[in-house]
């Protein structure tokens, strides 16, 4: 610690090794997302072939209704990656969709009057949650669209830090002089 506050040239050269460390888990990161897109996809494709099975006689509605809400799940999760691919951030709509949609699937595939009342009680209560959380997001402020916060507090940070080495270095000369 001392030795950074004396060399601010190792101070940098610390600044430059955490920012390639975190380049470095950031590809890693990508690199499991894109490795879940792939496994999305396959399972997708299984999916998809079961779907086709369940088709032929005897026709079961429940089976194919079921795999057609399934399917309809991947595809948003697979869409939710690829967002969070192109843009580095998750789309909250598209996570309150996959949920929304998850919840109805397990009522229609089960059945309303199946479900205890407590359950169909708490489950819209969720519901309303959620389409709430939809209608909010309209209203929020686009964080990605040019606005990027994170990227504020870290100018104010490297200013602040700017500014207490050159006041260290003032200091530095001052005493130099004396």
């Amino acid at each position: 610690m001392y030795e950074s506050l004396k060399n601010p040239s190792s101070q940098r050269k610390s600044w430059v090794h955490l920012n390639r460390i975190v380049n470095i888990l950031e590809v890693i990161q990508d690199a499991i997302v894109i490795c879940l897109c792939l496994g999305l996809f396959c399972f997708m494709v299984l999916q998809l072939y079961s779907m086709v099975v369940s088709l032929l006689p005897p026709l079961q509605f429940h089976v194919v209704t079921a795999d057609i809400l399934s399917l309809l799940i991947w595809v948003e999760l697979f869409r939710l990656l690829i967002i969070y691919l192109q843009e580095q951030r998750i789309s909250i709509g598209v996570a309150v969709e996959v949920a929304i949609v998850s919840v109805l699937r397990e009522f229609i595939v089960r059945g309303v009057l199946e479900i205890p009342a407590t359950q169909v009680l708490a489950t819209c209560a969720f519901l309303m949650v959620l389409g709430l959380l939809m209608v909010i997001r309209v209203w929020l402020p686009p964080t990605f669209d040019g606005i990027d916060p994170e990227h504020n507090v870290s100018q104010r940070h490297q200013q602040r830090s700017t500014a207490k080495k050159a006041e260290m270095n003032g200091n530095h000369t001052i005493l130099a002089k004396n």
